[in-house]
């Protein structure tokens, strides 16, 4: 389960406003039994987001969708069962948001 990947949310009650999760958990602590992720939501659903450094768009075959880093979140391993993608390309992006939700830099 590589850092960076893209999976599906399946879980009914929230993969309609979050349809996406990006695994950030560094992949040294693959024997833990949840990942760090953050979701992924719909461009057009925050058009009027001003933190564009805090929540990047991330563009893949599906659409434009924001990063929402101030919502990241622990998961069950168990619930990340579909793989989209590598997101490896928006790595620098990913850990600026983080670091600016942490650090304020």
């Amino acid at each position: 389960m590589p850092q960076f990947t893209l999976y599906k949310n399946e879980n009914k009650n929230s993969k309609k406003a979050y349809p996406y999760f990006i695994d950030v958990q560094s992949d040294l602590l693959v024997d833990l039994n949840s990942r760090l992720v953050i979701p992924l939501s719909a461009q057009e659903t925050l058009d009027n987001l001003n933190a564009k450094k805090l929540c990047p768009t991330i563009e893949i075959d599906e659409g434009v969708f924001v990063l929402l880093t101030h919502q990241m979140t622990s998961v069950p391993y168990s619930t990340l069962k579909n793989k989209v993608t590598s997101l490896e390309h928006y790595r620098y992006d990913i850990l600026g948001a983080i670091d600016l939700l942490l650090t304020g830099i």
